[in-house]
């Protein structure tokens, strides 16, 4: 699940995950992503910081609420070294910042879904 205010960034995501191989499901905002949770039963969660309404701290404390093992990898474009240790102490598996190293970000969400089969 792709969790982005953003469409531009969610559809990239999106579509790049897709041609990967990876089915995908975009939420708008954090309550979407809540609300969607339990129907999609993501493995991973590209979860993004700065979201009005709800934003992807609060998001993940839900989250962790509803699944304690989903992965969320959190997204941002803003470089703040106490927001990431504040989502890493939440449950959080990762904290990237925008611009995106696709990559990479396809390496985290590899090793986070090959840590649940194991």
């Amino acid at each position: 699940m792709i969790v982005d205010d953003e469409p531009d960034i969610s559809d990239f995501l999106s579509t790049f995950f897709r041609m990967k191989g990876y089915l995908t499901h975009v939420a708008n905002s954090g309550q979407e992503a809540i609300d969607n949770l339990v129907q999609f039963n993501p493995h991973v969660i590209l979860l993004d910081v700065r979201m009005p309404d709800m934003d992807g701290l609060e998001t993940l404390k839900h989250i962790r609420e509803i699944d304690d093992q989903v992965g969320v990898i959190m997204v941002t474009a803003v470089h703040e070294m106490n927001i990431g240790r504040e989502a890493l102490s939440l449950g959080a598996a990762d904290f990237v910042t925008k611009p995106v190293d696709l990559e990479y970000l396809e390496t985290t969400v590899m090793v986070k879904l090959v840590s649940l089969i194991q």
